[in-house]
């Protein structure tokens, strides 16, 4: 499924800078609710994994749905936007996990699949009667010039750059410690339960509750750089808590969960605010390139802590975790929020603000990506100032073409009489 999602992020979510949102999305859905009726059904192994690896495929929407705030949203509100949504994204997935290890140890599996498979069908509905329709972004690219133009973006953009290797190292902290806390609160001094394991999820509702008002509060006032190094030095302090603290009580993994879900969460709503303003009609490219950096590192922690657990423990796989957000605090240090080379911190060391009506505090932006297609605010005033002297002109010239109608009328008069007589 992993390779199914990663195939999704590569080759669907930049359609969405090609197609219009309401049909694309409505579509993806529809059709995952309806590859997963087969699995609910099947009971073979070949086809259950061929039926899971294409869902994957088409389970990419809130990746779809993200790029979308960026463009509806003002740019100067986009942080508390984006985290808005980025905490329901997660508030479902830490339910799903929850709700699922707790139905599977009283039921069968299947139930929890045809429940996702109601859930699906009812996201399918409420979208097809509620989604508006939003025009394509950008429809002078064909597919493949589209999926190279991601490249040369990464070419061109450094902030870009940055927000991906920070991005990278930061996800696979995350993986990582929530692969190896299963195997740490499993053996000794703990021996949870499962059910109990799974109930670790909810710490990070106290992080979801917390992330929109830091967006809106913080990281909406001041440069995304600022926020950034903030969630990463937060996530520092958690992985140290959790890794030195956690072979002998539970404080350390509670406190690791909670620094690191809200760390991870403000350093990439940061992250976006950021990139979503170098080209506004290619944020579904631009989040396509950010988040395949993402789930690289997502995978990468993955197997690396799984590997390094059984080597040398819970410290070991912590201490490596360590290095990873060390290296992404290492990434975000060498290149300031006004540098515009690769390397540096020109333009000074200030967090706050050039421009307070901007997303990322130095780029203007006059409209927003869908409604750049329609007449802005001031083109309207000035077209309707144009009309409103245009009609007063008229007004103020119709007594003077009255008058000269009245006098070609009566000269005329005045030569038919001279005519007759």
């Amino acid at each position: 499924m992993q390779a199914g999602y990663a195939a999704g992020l590569l080759f669907l979510c930049p359609l969405g800078d090609l197609l219009p949102r309401r049909p694309f999305v409505v579509g993806l859905v529809g059709i995952t609710a309806t590859l997963w009726l087969g699995l609910c059904l099947t009971s073979n192994l070949g086809v259950f994994t061929a039926i899971s690896f294409l869902v994957s495929i088409t389970t990419v929407t809130p990746q779809l749905m993200l790029p979308l705030v960026g463009d509806l949203a003002p740019p100067h509100r986009r942080a508390a936007a984006l985290s808005v949504v980025v905490s329901g994204l997660q508030l479902g997935i830490l339910i799903a996990r929850v709700l699922s290890g707790t139905i599977s140890n009283f039921v069968t599996w299947r139930a929890v699949y045809w429940m996702a498979f109601g859930l699906q069908y009812l996201i399918f509905v409420l979208l097809w009667f509620f989604m508006p329709d939003y025009p394509a972004t950008n429809t002078s690219l064909n597919y493949f010039r589209l999926l190279w133009s991601i490249v040369q973006m990464l070419t061109r953009h450094p902030v870009l750059v940055q927000a991906c290797l920070a991005g990278f190292f930061t996800s696979s902290t995350f993986t990582s410690f929530w692969t190896t806390l299963t195997f740490l609160l499993a053996g000794a001094p703990y021996f949870y339960s499962p059910l109990v394991i799974g109930l670790f999820g909810l710490i990070g509702i106290a992080a979801m509750c917390f992330g929109p008002v830091y967006a809106r509060k913080v990281t909406d006032k001041f440069v995304p750089h600022m926020t950034v190094l903030f969630g990463l030095f937060c996530c520092m302090l958690g992985i140290c808590f959790g890794t030195y603290l956690g072979t002998f009580t539970v404080a350390g993994p509670v406190l690791q969960a909670f620094l690191l879900d809200f760390g991870m969460q403000t350093a990439q709503i940061a992250n976006r605010s950021a990139i979503y303003a170098i080209e506004p009609t290619r944020r579904n490219g631009v989040n396509t390139a950010f988040m395949v950096a993402t789930f690289c590192g997502q995978l990468m922690g993955t197997a690396a802590g799984s590997h390094i657990y059984a080597e040398a423990g819970w410290i070991g796989s912590g201490s490596a975790s360590v290095g990873f957000i060390g290296a992404a605090i290492l990434i975000m240090v060498a290149r300031g929020p006004w540098e515009t080379r690769w390397v540096g911190w020109g333009g000074g060391w200030s967090f706050k603000k050039k421009n307070q009506n901007s997303a990322d505090g130095k780029t203007a932006e006059t409209g927003n990506a869908i409604r750049g297609m329609e007449p802005s605010d001031e083109e309207m005033g000035a077209e309707v100032k144009a009309l409103d002297e245009a009609a007063a002109e008229e007004e103020h010239q119709r007594p003077l073409k009255d008058e000269s109608e009245k006098s070609k009328r009566s000269s005329g008069v005045d030569k038919i009489g001279l005519v007759n007589k």
